[in-house]
């Protein structure tokens, strides 16, 4: 929410931690420019000038600070109402890797023009300067907590050369690459590559596990011991990747070394697919207003919506989870994977195949897709989803348009499209008000009706996807 200067300072006089990310502190008698849990010492006030994204505070020509070191704290939820809010999503999820402003803005569905004018306005910096501060950022938390070689921190957080690279850090931060990693802190040399990403307590990591348990992909992830793991595919490269609670308020992400060059990329994906960047308080003050939400909210604090890792992944597990049980959905989901998937080697325990690709579904006939058991036209529309990701007519990175295209797919309807936009495109109010098993937990034992939900869920706005999420959780816990 907009503070004014006065609440900003007691924010950071206080070092609440539900502000973290929120925005960042310059001190002018510094220079530098710190997360609202600095833990040094307040400064005065009037030496105080507040931002509401690290990079605008770069372009003031702050540095950032080596004690609460910003480019660890969780990301702002991003405001998804504006253009400029939906670029800072792709800059901070996405990485933006080979994207350039024309592209960005396509995807967003406006101008070049538009775009840069809606960032420069927001955010007080052009949308060059942002995606730059993005990826030196994440170059100095690479630097700082892994052994990985400088030429591999370049290319894993976003630059096409290291010389590029080396130039822009000196250029912002007056060092070079290795000055900072010898006096930043010791890197680990444990084996593989480990990231840690902030989130804001509290985060309901079990309900997490529990639901992406139930419905993960076979062969190519699994949920085993306290961890999610799956299998990647980034350009030509193959690998892994695993997630579990790690110390300080964030997840422990192990990374195989396949993927050290797309790390950017990556762990946007991760953050978008356990939604690291939402806020539990304002979620919670709204659904607590509803006395049958409240209890719920209560016994399972900092509930997530579970994501997509990939977009085209979901949608086939939508398609496939049409009218049958979890468990049935399960069932088709790896016959579907066994036959259409690449096999993989040499992978940790439980993950044996490499994502299900667009261009293979699209490539058989409808009548292989139903071989393993599925209805003709359900086979259909999985091979016209399939077509559309295959030919660029479906692109998951542009949710201003996904759904309609989506909508225009035989087979597909609200409930599918709903159920999408709430996991892979991120949408917080998404809601499907027709799902049978919502229907049941608001008013057990006999459904309600869908307009009797509908009406119901107004209250709930802007954040019916996570009010879906306690109830379809109230909902299992009675089976």
């Amino acid at each position: 929410m907009p503070l004014d200067h006065a609440a900003h300072h007691a924010a950071i006089s206080a070092r609440d931690a539900r502000f973290d990310g929120a925005f960042f502190t310059a001190v002018k008698t510094t220079g530098i420019y710190c997360r609202p849990i600095c833990p040094a010492r307040t400064p005065r006030a009037e030496n105080c000038t507040f931002f509401e994204t690290a990079a605008a505070a770069e372009a003031a020509g702050y540095r950032p600070c080596l004690r609460c070191r910003p480019e660890l704290s969780p990301l702002a939820h991003a405001r998804a109402d504006n253009v400029a809010g939906q670029f800072i999503r792709l800059v901070e999820r996405d990485g933006l890797f080979g994207e350039n402003l024309e592209s960005a803005a396509s995807q967003l569905g406006v101008s070049s023009r538009h775009l840069r004018r809606s960032v420069e306005q927001e955010c007080g910096v052009s949308p060059a300067e942002l995606v730059r501060t993005t990826r030196l950022l994440f170059a100095r938390r690479l630097l700082s907590t892994t052994s990985l070689p400088v030429s591999r921190v370049a290319f894993g957080s976003g630059f096409n050369s290291l010389a590029r690279f080396n130039h822009s850090f000196r250029t912002q931060y007056g060092e070079a690459p290795g000055a900072f990693r010898r006096q930043s802190a010791k890197p680990s040399h444990a084996n593989g590559i480990r990231l840690a990403l902030a989130y804001r307590e509290p985060f309901a990591w079990d309900a997490m596990l529990a639901f992406l348990g139930k419905r993960a992909l076979p062969g190519i992830e699994c949920v085993r011991a306290g961890r999610y793991w799956r299998t990647v595919r980034a350009g030509d490269r193959c690998g892994w990747f695993s997630a579990g609670l790690g110390r300080n308020r964030s997840l422990d992400i192990e990374v195989s070394d396949e993927l050290a060059t797309s790390l950017l990329a990556l762990a946007g994906r991760i953050r978008a697919m356990f939604d690291l960047d939402s806020n539990p308080e304002p979620i919670a003050s709204v659904l607590c207003a509803d006395p049958q939400l409240r209890p719920l909210v209560e016994r399972v604090p900092g509930m997530r919506v579970p994501g997509a890792f990939d977009g085209f992944e979901l949608a086939v597990r939508a398609v496939l989870g049409q009218q049958v049980s979890v468990a049935g959905a399960n069932t088709l989901a790896g016959r579907l994977i066994e036959k259409f998937a690449t096999s993989a080697q040499g992978l940790p325990d439980g993950l044996t195949r490499h994502p299900l690709e667009a261009e293979a579904l699209a490539a058989a006939e409808p009548c292989d897709i139903a071989s393993i058991g599925l209805p003709a036209t359900r086979a259909a529309t999985i091979h016209s989803l399939a077509t559309a990701v295959a030919t660029g007519k479906l692109d998951f990175k542009r949710p201003t348009t996904a759904p309609g295209v989506l909508m225009s797919i035989p087979g597909i309807g609200p409930w599918t499209r709903d159920y999408i936009a709430m996991r892979a495109l991120r949408w917080p109010d998404a809601f499907a008000s027709g799902d049978l098993g919502l229907r049941k937990a608001l008013k057990p034992p006999e459904p309600c009706s869908a307009k009797e939900l509908e009406i119901r869920s107004e209250a709930w706005k802007p954040w019916r996807a996570y009010a879906a999420m306690y109830l379809w959780t109230a909902a299992t816990e009675k089976k």
